[in-house]
């Protein structure tokens, strides 16, 4: 039987990557439907995680492999627009480097039993959880990134790149900047006494 909710995650990942192609194509056209693509891309998030629970295909490893969805999704807008020099250099690097330090200590909390979210989240302190492991952090933080990529393309169109969209543009990929900082922060913090145990 076909995982559904797997599929689609891999399937975001491509997605993602075709879109972005068209980045580098001439013309307004090709930025409005690497616009609309990445509207589907964004949605395709939380549309893994509905059919894993609705059709009873939820598993460490898809968990797991929604993480590393987002990851290779999110890192691959953020070099794309750096590479197309929309946004600073340093956001990419931003997201890898706390990417990094943020998955190794979810993997020794796998191994250990723990999880990232759900009822077994390695998160302990309420503060943790909250900013961490809440459906409401974890949504909130995938729409800001899903505003920030949507807005970076439609801030360099011919017909928006004069307005003020440029600017909430960048107002969104710098929040998203903190949010990742401020979410990253509790699992450093409390994942050390995973890693001393």
């Amino acid at each position: 039987m076909i995982n559904v909710a797997n599929t689609i995650t891999v399937g975001r990942v491509f997605l993602a990557l075709a879109t972005l192609y068209l980045l580098w194509l001439p013309g307004d056209t090709m930025r409005w439907v690497a616009f609309g693509l990445t509207v589907l891309v964004m949605w395709g998030d939380g549309l893994d995680g509905y059919f894993a629970r609705k059709l009873n295909q939820t598993s460490k490893f898809g968990a797991m492999l929604d993480i590393v969805g987002d990851r290779a999704v999110e890192m691959a807008y953020w070099i794309a627009f750096a590479s197309l020099s929309w946004i600073p250099a340093w956001v990419p690097l931003l997201y890898l480097i706390r990417g990094t330090f943020v998955d190794a200590i979810r993997q020794v909390a796998s191994e250990k039993g723990y999880t990232a979210f759900g009822e077994k989240t390695m998160m302990a302190s309420p503060v943790g959880k909250f900013l961490v492991a809440s459906n409401f952090s974890r949504f909130s933080y995938a729409v800001a990134k899903a505003v920030a990529f949507c807005l970076v393309i439609a801030a360099h169109t011919t017909s928006l790149e004069t307005t003020t969209v440029p600017q909430v543009a960048m107002f969104f990929v710098y929040f998203s900047c903190v949010f990742c900082v401020i979410r990253g922060l509790p699992v450093l913090i409390e994942g050390k006494s995973l890693l001393k145990a």
